[in-house]
């Protein structure tokens, strides 16, 4: 791999991903202690957000793992070493494969993050 660089120039990108997910868990995290406890007794919503979050942390984990394949992937690129030279660029596709399951499942939050609020929304205009 003559561009060892390649993979360590993909890590700021995925740095943002990881820095605006964390944001995201730390919002629903701070939405979820806003719940009344007379309000948990049967609400699908609170259940809902809860899954949300599993979404998001398991977003966090393939972000985390993708970084540590393209740095290693970076660092045996820049060895240099003919015996493991080749290992280089098959340790970044696979991280650049765990990128793109972590975006996945961020799209799955996001979509699942819509129809959670319009049901929220809903509900809480029914009730007045």
């Amino acid at each position: 791999m003559e561009n060892w660089y390649l993979p360590i120039t993909l890590v700021p990108g995925i740095g943002l991903l990881i820095l605006s997910t964390s944001n995201l868990m730390v919002t629903l995290s701070n939405e979820l202690n806003g719940f009344k406890i007379e309000d948990l007794k049967d609400d699908a919503i609170f259940s809902r957000k809860l899954a949300q979050l599993k979404t998001l942390n398991r977003s966090m984990v393939l972000f985390y793992s993708a970084v540590a394949c393209l740095a290693i992937a970076g660092l045996i690129g820049g060895l240099q070493l003919s015996s493991i030279k080749n290992s280089a660029t098959y340790i970044s596709v696979i991280g650049i494969v765990i990128m793109i399951l972590g975006l996945l499942s961020l799209i799955k939050y996001s979509f699942k993050a819509v129809s959670i609020r319009q049901d929220q929304f809903t509900k809480k205009f029914n009730k007045k």
